[in-house]
C-alpha cells in the first residue's frame, strides 16, 4: 500500500486521471492525500468532486479557501466570481450529498507515526502541533453542526490579522480559517498579511513567509519533528525546509500537477503538464 499526497487540483479532472496513472494509483489498495482546492477555476470540478468522494476512506482532503467559497456560496453567504466554475456542482442533482461530504472534511490532517500533517496554506507559526489540532477541530465542529449556515456569514473578512488566546466566537473561528487556508506570509510582528502573496524574495520589507518566522525556532519545528506538506502557493518555489513540503505547481496555470509520495524519505515526487485553463487571473489567487 502507497500514500501519496496531491497539490491542488482545482478541478483539472483530466490532469488529475493522468496523474494517477502515472503513478500507478490502485484505488482498492492505495492512499490519496489532496491538499485542499480540488474544486473552482477549472474546467471540470462537479467531476473531480464526484471522483475524490468515490474513493471513499482511501481518500483524506483537507479543506481550502476554493473548498470553503464553493460551501459560501452554496449556503447563499457568498457571491461567485468571474472566473468561478462552480455552477455545475451547484445544479447538479447529486449536489446535497457532495455538498454534505466536502462540508466535512478536515482543515488539518496529522499522522502522528510519521510526524506528518496536511494542511492547505500552512501552520501558523505561533501554535505548538497539538494547539494546530485543537484550532483545526474548534472550526470543523462548527462546520458540522447546525451553526455552518451562521459560519459562512462570518466567514470572509482579513481581521483579525494576530493571534491571541483570548480571541472568541467568529472572529477566533475566522482567524484560523485563515491560517489554514489562506496565509502566506506574516508581518514581523506575527500579523497575517493576507495581502501579499508573490514569490519569496519580492515582498515589501518586515514582511515574512509563515514558514521562515523566527519564532518557530520555539514552535512547531524546534526539532523538525513536524512535516508540514501544503499547497495554496502555486508560486512558491522550494524553500529548501527538510520539514516542508508545498505541493500546489501551478496545474491550473499550465504549471504541473504533482504527487509527493508519503513515506519515511519523503523525496519521490512525480509531475504531470498541465495546459493552461486560466489566463486571466493573478495566478497566486
Amino acid at each position: 500500500m502507497a500514500t501519496y499526497a496531491i497539490g491542488d487540483v482545482q478541478g483539472c479532472y483530466p490532469s488529475l486521471l493522468e496523474l494517477l496513472a502515472k503513478i500507478k494509483f490502485r484505488p482498492d489498495k492505495d492512499k490519496l492525500w489532496f491538499a485542499g482546492d480540488i474544486v473552482n477555476r477549472g474546467p471540470d470540478s462537479l467531476q473531480t468532486l464526484r471522483f475524490i468522494k468515490s474513493l471513499g476512506e482511501n481518500a483524506i482532503c483537507v479543506l481550502g479557501n476554493h473548498d470553503l467559497h464553493l460551501l459560501a456560496v452554496a449556503h447563499g453567504s457568498g457571491k461567485q466570481h468571474k472566473k468561478d466554475t462552480l455552477n455545475d456542482i451547484l445544479n447538479a442533482p447529486d449536489r446535497l450529498q457532495l455538498l454534505d461530504w466536502l462540508i466535512q472534511r478536515p482543515l488539518m490532517h496529522y499522522k502522528k507515526k510519521r510526524h506528518t500533517c496536511l494542511v492547505h496554506a500552512g501552520v501558523y507559526p505561533g501554535w505548538s502541533t497539538q494547539q494546530a489540532l485543537t484550532n483545526a477541530h474548534e472550526v470543523e465542529q462548527v462546520l458540522q453542526g447546525h451553526k455552518a449556515h451562521e459560519f459562512f456569514s462570518h466567514m470572509y473578512g482579513n481581521k483579525p490579522s494576530r493571534w491571541n488566546d483570548e480571541l472568541s466566537g467568529w472572529e477566533r473561528l475566522r482567524f484560523i480559517t485563515n491560517c489554514f487556508t489562506r496565509m502566506r506570509y506574516l508581518q514581523d510582528n506575527m500579523k497575517l498579511c493576507l495581502n501579499e502573496k508573490g514569490n519569496p524574495g519580492n515582498q515589501a520589507n518586515g514582511i515574512i513567509p509563515w514558514f521562515d518566522f523566527a519564532s518557530m525556532k520555539q514552535g512547531i519545528n524546534i526539532d523538525r519533528q513536524l512535516n508540514i506538506v501544503f499547497g495554496h502557493w502555486s508560486t512558491l518555489k522550494d524553500p529548501g525546509r527538510e520539514y516542508l513540503y508545498p505541493l500546489d505547481t501551478g496545474c491550473l496555470w499550465g504549471g504541473k500537477l504533482t504527487a509527493l509520495k508519503i513515506d519515511s524519505e519523503m523525496c519521490k515526487r512525480k509531475s504531470v503538464s498541465c495546459p493552461k485553463w486560466q489566463m486571466l487571473i493573478d495566478p497566486v489567487d
